[in-house]
């Protein structure tokens, strides 16, 4: 029994997947709440399906590449809840999630704002690294392309991704934010203030 959730992207997602079957599934389109949206979500997914917390084996959450906020409110809410149940969670990334149905190979691509493009290719063998490329460069790469807008909702795929890496026993690792491009906010270029003893 694994509980999937992402809040990477402009949405809040959930799915519950019961052995090989989605059992509930919510996708929410949302700009900005994901924060205040994600647990009540989640225990609208686990009511639908007549589940309690206890009854989990694994939390699956997207790691992005996406909105770092929205990032971070899923990687914090899983590693909270895995270590509060005594379960493993295991991070999925957004690159791995829109390719997991597709033919191989295939490039899978996201939008990073600023005439780039988060991309990774996905092959029979495996798959290269995440990277952050220009507009220019995705016009060169060769092969199939799957996007944003040609993916299914993420979760039930995070969740059976987890369920696959859960079988394997790769839940060694804690799920950590997949940051391929720095962070837009800069430090203050103003002095720390002196905190007095």
């Amino acid at each position: 029994m694994i509980l999937a959730f992402d809040t990477s992207a402009a949405h809040c997602a959930a799915a519950l997947l019961c052995g090989d079957t989605i059992v509930a599934e919510k996708h929410e389109e949302m700009a900005k709440g994901q924060a205040e949206r994600l647990f009540p979500l989640l225990e609208e997914v686990l009511a639908e399906a007549n589940v309690a917390w206890s009854d989990l084996s694994a939390i699956g959450v997207g790691v992005g590449p996406g909105n770092f906020t929205g990032i971070r409110i899923s990687v914090s809410a899983a590693r909270g809840l895995a270590l509060s149940l005594g379960i493993p969670a295991i991070g999925v990334s957004s690159l791995e999630v829109q390719a997991y149905d597709a033919p191989r190979p295939v490039w899978s691509l996201i939008d990073a704002r600023r005439d780039h493009v988060y991309a990774q290719q996905f092959t029979g063998d495996g798959s290269s690294a995440p990277s952050l490329i220009t507009g220019d460069e995705v016009a060169n790469l060769t092969g199939d392309r799957i996007g944003p807008e040609t993916s299914t909702h993420p979760a039930p795929a995070i969740a059976k991704i987890a369920a696959e890496r859960l079988c394997a026993g790769e839940t060694a690792d804690r799920p950590a934010p997949l940051y391929i491009r720095s962070a837009d906010a800069a430090p203050p270029r103003d002095p720390a203030p002196v905190i007095l003893p």
